[in-house]
């Protein structure tokens, strides 16, 4: 098999540090949106929209921990989990922008478009949690 340099890359353990870099910088965003929220919203929104904008930074935070989590992961185990570990990293970071930024735009009276996307979202966090998984649980075996 031919090795392409997107292939090369991928198998970079060091890739593991642009997923923890994306994570702390989504994590530190995360943060940053919730004292937004929390201080400068409370006044400004419904009860519905602040909750539905603390939904989004919630999730957007506990994603961006699980990058974090899987970046360390990439960056310790072997070359053939990696591309699969990087399947659901990409997963997960579709979930983040799909899920949390339609919630984003909803709570700011975007388009109404944006309310079918959530779901779509919700589905992108579940395939790249359950690829984790799956591709964990099957390293563990061998």
């Amino acid at each position: 098999m031919e090795n392409t340099n997107e292939t090369v890359k991928n198998n970079n353990p060091r890739s593991g540090l642009g997923w923890v870099s994306l994570g702390a910088c989504l994590a530190g965003l995360s943060v940053m949106l919730g004292a937004f929220g929390a201080h400068s919203l409370k006044a400004r929104l419904t009860e519905k929209k602040l909750a539905t904008f603390h939904t989004a930074t919630d999730y957007l935070g506990y994603h961006a921990l699980g990058l974090i989590a899987i970046g360390i992961l990439i960056l310790v185990l072997n070359e053939e989990l990696r591309t699969k570990l990087q399947r659901s990293a990409r997963w997960i970071s579709a979930g983040i922008a799909l899920f949390s930024g339609s919630l984003y735009a909803l709570t700011f009276d975007g388009p109404r478009f944006f309310g079918p996307i959530t779901p779509l979202g919700g589905l992108c966090f579940m395939i790249g949690w359950f690829t984790l998984a799956y591709s964990l649980f099957k390293y563990s075996r061998t």
